[in-house]
């Protein structure tokens, strides 16, 4: 059991890591994915997550593979694409979900197109899906870095932004908190978007943020119990997608996301709150 579970991660540095980085990204995420989920964003996220690829790759070709070009990069392009997208809605006939997607598409062809002209299939691979295996300590700094900002200003705008999620006339009625705490919001998750990027590629670093957060909705009612589930899911997902891909040879960014989505698949089956099995049995009638 010990070669199994814990020696990889005791024997090898680039284990212990890759760890070390995917919880620092489940804590960050975990919140801001279940404010993604309850105000029905989810797309939104994965629509960020590859608006930072276009930024990305220009930092990459200006500077090469150096984290500060390509950690501004992105986040100069995930906030203008958010910050287009919903110009376009509001000064055009077209809905925001369809202008987020045209904005995703081109994001994504952008970014594929100049890495592929200045990288190597290579580089491309790990644009897209990351290398969470060759975590070094300035990438792990930056993670823990936007992980403790996140949960930071999420502590001073949580108030209006749950509220916004349950009755936003109501926050419209008594603040006018309601628009700076979802532009804070939109600016948190576009940074842990870019810290997933680095790990687990701009394919799937919004998996980290919104499979573990629809985890939570099946095993909790309040929001912070669904916050805690999602931090518990994310972090589970790391560790044992870790183990797989160490002794399986799987790539560890899809590894990580598959053992989320077993997660999900029997939350879904088996979650206490809205689950298929629970549905089906017979519930106690209330009694006067």
């Amino acid at each position: 059991m010990y070669d199994l579970l814990i020696g990889p991660f005791q024997e090898f540095e680039f284990m212990r890591r890759a760890l070390a980085g995917t919880i620092a990204l489940s804590f960050g995420a975990g919140p801001v994915g279940v404010i993604l989920m309850l105000r029905r964003m989810s797309l939104v996220g994965d629509t960020m997550a590859h608006a930072i690829l276009p930024g990305a790759a220009i930092g990459f070709m200006v500077a090469g593979l150096d984290l500060f070009a390509m950690t501004v990069g992105g986040l100069i392009a995930g906030l203008t694409v958010a910050l287009l997208a919903g110009v376009v809605a509001r000064v055009t006939d077209l809905k925001e979900d369809a202008s987020l997607a045209a904005f995703f598409l081109m994001s994504l062809a952008l970014g594929v197109t100049i890495v592929s002209m200045r990288g190597s299939n290579v580089d491309l691979l790990n644009f897209l899906f990351g290398s969470v295996l060759a975590l070094d300590d300035p990438t792990l700094i930056l993670m823990a870095s936007i992980t403790t900002l996140s949960l930071t200003v999420l502590a001073v705008i949580w108030r209006p932004l749950v509220l916004d999620c349950v009755d936003p006339g109501f926050l419209r009625s008594v603040s006018r908190a309601g628009a700076p705490a979802h532009i804070a919001f939109l600016a948190l998750l576009v940074l842990n978007l870019v810290g997933g990027f680095h790990a687990l590629g701009t394919l799937l670093s919004v998996g980290i943020v919104i499979v573990p957060a629809t985890v939570g909705r099946f095993w909790a009612r309040e929001v912070t119990g669904m916050v805690a589930v999602a931090v518990a899911t994310g972090v589970i997902s790391g560790y044992v997608g870790l183990l797989v891909s160490f002794h399986t040879g799987a790539p560890s960014g899809p590894a990580i996301i598959l053992v989320a989505a077993a997660i999900y698949v029997g939350s879904v089956l088996f979650g206490p709150v809205g689950g298929v099995v629970p549905r089906l049995l017979p519930r106690r009638h209330l009694e006067a």
